[in-house]
């Protein structure tokens, strides 16, 4: 559960390491996994010389929730909950940022049409 002031893990390497949530779209007050969220960049990766950063502190960008802390019920029954709240960065046509993404995916994720983003991550659980 997602809502504003929130603040969530960037599991990608668009330079973002923490985000906080200043948004939910669609118009609800809370977002949960596979939803999208406007975030402000709190924290960066710092700039490295030779190397274009594609977010820095105080951005604001839109991004995915992958994982959060409060469960998910599944259609079969059962919940699942993860240690952090996290998130990764997409941009307005809702394609990713980054290049990677780092640790596990909720199986929500697939299941609301993020093919992309579910290509790109190591594990789904």
């Amino acid at each position: 559960m997602i809502q504003l002031k929130s603040f969530l893990k960037v599991i990608d390497n668009s330079g973002a390491l923490v985000v906080e949530c200043i948004n939910v779209m669609g118009n609800k007050k809370i977002a949960s996994i596979g939803d999208e969220i406007v975030v402000a960049v709190k924290k960066a990766r710092p700039a490295v010389v030779g190397q274009q950063q594609k977010l820095k502190k105080g951005d604001v960008a839109r991004a995915l929730v992958t994982r959060t802390h409060k469960e998910v019920m599944r259609r079969d029954g059962s919940f699942i909950q993860f240690d952090d709240n996290a998130c990764v960065m997409i941009n307005k046509q809702g394609q990713p940022l980054g290049t990677r993404i780092v640790g596990p995916v909720g199986e929500e994720v697939r299941q609301k049409r993020w093919a992309k983003i579910v290509a790109m991550a190591t594990r789904i659980v």
